[in-house]
């Protein structure tokens, strides 16, 4: 069985790129015989207003699921349904653990991610950071 993530978005092809470089993953190239996703596009006849419509990132290693982004045209409203938990400081407990999700946290504000809450470690959870990325979407740093 295949999963696909897929998250609608204004801006498909950067927030694909914001959530490679937050998961490691890398984008999805284009088919056989095309260098660039715009190359195949064009060759398909796609008008050049639709080339960021859809984008797609897959795992580096191949191990993972894909992560597709739709274009839409309303806005996000309310709280999301779902969100994902980032796991980059597993094993890690205290100080040492809060300083690297901080360090993740600030790369991914580079991106276009807004810190929303640090919630401390206090002998019942670990520690975590509460984010949102480039267009409001809500994740966890743990």
């Amino acid at each position: 069985m295949r999963v696909q993530l897929t998250f609608d978005a204004h801006n498909p092809k950067a927030l694909a790129v914001f959530w490679a470089v937050a998961l490691h993953y890398k984008m999805e190239g284009p088919p056989a015989g095309y260098d660039t996703w715009e190359a195949y596009l064009e060759a398909a006849g796609e008008p050049e207003e639709t080339w960021n419509d859809a984008s797609s990132i897959v795992p580096k290693d191949g191990d993972g699921i894909r992560i597709f982004f739709q274009k839409v045209s309303d806005p996000k409203i309310g709280k999301n349904r779902l969100h994902l938990d980032v796991a980059v400081a597993e094993g890690l407990e205290g100080e040492k653990r809060m300083a690297v999700l901080e360090a993740k946290a600030d790369e991914l504000s580079d991106y276009g991610a807004t810190r929303i809450k640090r919630w401390e470690p206090d002998g019942i959870n670990p520690g975590f950071l509460v984010m949102e990325d480039p267009e409001g979407n809500v994740f966890c740093l743990n």
